[in-house]
């Protein structure tokens, strides 16, 4: 029988350990493995521990300290050992802070021998009721507050707990929010998510059966998602969903970046540029900070852009028109009505690397 194994992520440690905490002693006959990696010392540390107290505390030397590491090396041979004692019925995973769970899932997902020991049955966020509205928000990177887990991680805070939130099954907050935050962290979970104040707000029948399906949660956080988002019911909080089928123009899109990237909100899709029509690009950002990177190829799929973006306030009347202004004019070289676009360079090398196929 597969042990069941739940992954609890974050970006503020004590959000986390509160979480990790309260799962241990609420699950049956659980065992918590804590992972915590020191950027300056090159050094990952391990705890592992029960209801009796603390089982195990290594520290492990990495050549390179990052996530990938880390799960590489440590992470997934400890869950796996942990599993094929049969001591414990379940595992609570507390994974480094600000390491995403979705490397991990797809691992103990795909890894057909994993797979005959290591379930995951759910990931769960842990977030802090300080400030989350600045934690999505604002424009904080992760180096800035200690909470990197590399030299080179320039990764915003607000990009990486949103993407938390919502890869989640259950989304934990350490305390009371007022409803402005809660509704902004709700409005980014997957619909059916619970948004729970402390852990004892989950049964453990919930967190032990089949709360993640892999398959969903990727249906969910894909950038080429293409279904129907549910109305945000909270009052302070909005969200415009932004599409069309024509591709975004690059020289506008550089010079406009800023445009619907770089307010206090929320951004992520996809989009498409006419010098790389066979290519589904992604769009990914949160507090000013933004991520465009190369997703996949659309094979059959007819391309399209769309970028959704939620905010608190008031959402600004300009987003529309800017986008709108980004956008290959119907007619104009590159668009569906006139794809021609011969081009060897467009200006997005440094984020999508070279053109490969020229259009």
């Amino acid at each position: 029988m597969r042990v069941p194994v739940v992954l609890i992520s974050g970006v503020d440690p004590d959000a986390m350990a509160a979480t990790m905490v309260g799962l241990q002693f609420d699950l049956p006959g659980a065992v918590a493995v804590r992972h915590h990696i020191d950027v300056d010392r090159q050094v990952l540390t391990r705890t592992v521990s029960d209801v009796t107290g603390v089982v195990e505390h290594q520290e492990t030397e990495l050549e390179h300290a990052c996530v990938s590491c880390a799960i590489r090396e440590d992470i997934v041979p400890t869950l796996e050992r942990l599993a094929r004692t049969r001591r414990w019925h379940s595992i609570v995973a507390h994974l480094p802070v600000g390491a995403e769970a979705a490397h991990l899932c797809n691992v103990l997902t795909w890894d057909t021998r994993l797979a005959r020991f290591l379930r995951v049955s759910a990931v769960v966020t842990a977030v802090s009721a300080a400030h989350p509205v600045h934690d999505l928000l604002g424009d904080d990177l992760l180096a800035e507050r200690g909470w990197h887990c590399s030299h080179d991680d320039r990764r915003g805070v607000g990009e990486v707990l949103a993407s938390m939130i919502e890869y989640a099954d259950a989304v934990v907050v350490d305390g009371e929010a007022d409803a402005v935050a809660a509704g902004l962290v709700q409005a980014l979970a997957r619909p059916d998510v619970p948004v729970v104040v402390g852990s004892a707000g989950l049964t453990s029948a919930d967190l032990l059966g089949r709360l993640h399906q892999h398959a969903h949660t990727e249906e969910w956080t894909s950038p080429v998602r293409t279904d129907a988002l549910p109305d945000v019911r909270v009052e302070g909080i909005w969200r415009v969903d932004l599409q069309s089928i024509q591709p975004f123009h690059p020289e506008r899109l550089l010079e406009s970046l800023d445009a619907i990237g770089g307010g206090p909100f929320r951004t992520r899709g996809c989009f498409w540029l006419p010098s790389r029509p066979g290519r589904a690009l992604e769009w990914d950002g949160a507090g000013g900070q933004l991520s465009i990177g190369d997703h996949a190829p659309w094979g059959r799929r007819a391309p399209f852009t769309r970028i959704v973006v939620t905010g608190v306030g008031a959402a600004p009347a300009s987003l529309r028109p800017a986008f709108a202004e980004m956008l290959v004019r119907p007619g104009e070289d590159g668009s569906r009505e006139a794809p021609g676009w011969q081009v060897t360079e467009d200006g997005f090398e440094p984020w999508l690397g070279p053109i490969r196929e020229v259009a």
